[in-house]
């Protein structure tokens, strides 16, 4: 039942009963209108493993299911919050790799925000996942849906290979600074291979090490010369790896705070982010966010958003 991270917003409810979690929603959607606040309520405050109690609960007391329930009677980006809580976390990042493949157009800001950012093991359980709920495999969706080198590299991401130990290997680390430059600033043109090669496969010690080494040999940071060198989705990819590689909660962060600067809001990134990251590491998120902008994060969302979607936002998003 624990929460699925520790530096979370939403931890797991004390006192916790699911019969009277179960009445309150059947009450909110009761008659005509629906009680927002009470839906917020349960469900906001709430770890994923208590949410799937309460769905299982509902199911058996009401002979329905919860998600349709609140389906037929939310809407908007509020319905998309809600929706998106409860589901669990593999299941809501096989959800999103979905509707960012469905129908026309690419949603890339999805593919990469999530094959970036997530464990290996977590790519295996959202690969796994995707068969069971979409009957497809998420390797040949991916490859219909993209091209390219970009196609590639979240390939790559998607085989969950990345060496997951801690070791540093010094020469290796040399040779590979060495490797990138070559493929990039030293040349003209970019051989892209090497730097997926480098980039998608090593573990995350040693190649905040090749940064460094990097550093030294080029003058520039990895992610200057990334900017430089490639442009479009596969830019945007490579420096998603590395930003999540330095530090993920300033990754997030920053997504967080350009899907709300200037006119209008990116609602999908904005949502996908609060709901995946309410229970891993907000707090960090948080910390990150007002360190780089000089603001908190909570008044941005309550600046940029409105109703009960801003309600529920701010209540995952915690003071």
């Amino acid at each position: 039942m624990a929460a699925i991270g520790n530096r979370g917003t939403v931890t797991e409810a004390a006192g916790f009963k699911v019969e009277e979690d179960v009445n309150r929603l059947r009450g909110a959607m009761k008659g005509a209108g629906t009680d927002e606040a009470a839906v917020i309520e349960v469900l906001a405050r709430r770890s994923i493993a208590q949410r799937q109690r309460i769905k299982e609960a509902y199911k058996q007391t009401v002979g329905k299911d919860l998600t349709d329930d609140l389906q037929g009677e939310l809407t908007g980006n509020f319905e998309n919050v809600v929706l998106g809580l409860l589901m669990t976390a593999p299941v809501y990042d096989a959800y999103e790799l979905r509707n960012a493949m469905k129908g026309a157009g690419t949603e890339e800001a999805a593919l990469i925000d999530i094959l970036a950012s997530r464990t290996s093991a977590e790519i295996r359980a959202i690969t796994a996942v995707y068969i069971k709920d979409y009957g497809k495999n998420l390797e040949e969706d991916i490859d219909g849906d993209t091209s390219g080198m970009f196609q590639r590299v979240l390939v790559s991401l998607l085989t969950a290979g990345r060496d997951e130990s801690n070791t540093v290997d010094e020469a290796q680390a040399v040779k590979d600074a060495k490797d990138i430059y070559e493929a990039g600033e030293a040349r003209w043109g970019t051989d892209e291979v090497k730097f997926l090669t480098v980039l998608c496969v090593r573990n995350r010690n040693h190649l905040l090490q090749v940064f460094k080494e990097y550093q030294k040999i080029s003058g520039r940071d990895i992610e200057d010369s990334i900017k430089r060198e490639m442009s479009g989705s596969l830019e945007n990819v490579f420096l998603a790896i590395v930003k999540c590689l330095k530090n993920k909660p300033a990754f997030f962060a920053e997504r967080l705070y350009k899907s709300m600067k200037g006119l209008g809001t990116t609602d999908s990134v904005l949502i996908r982010i609060m709901v995946a990251r309410a229970e891993i590491d907000m707090l960090d998120i948080k910390t990150e966010f007002l360190k780089a902008y000089g603001k908190t994060l909570h008044s941005f969302i309550k600046g940029d958003t409105s109703g009960d979607y801003r309600k529920i936002l701010l209540e995952l998003c915690g003071e």
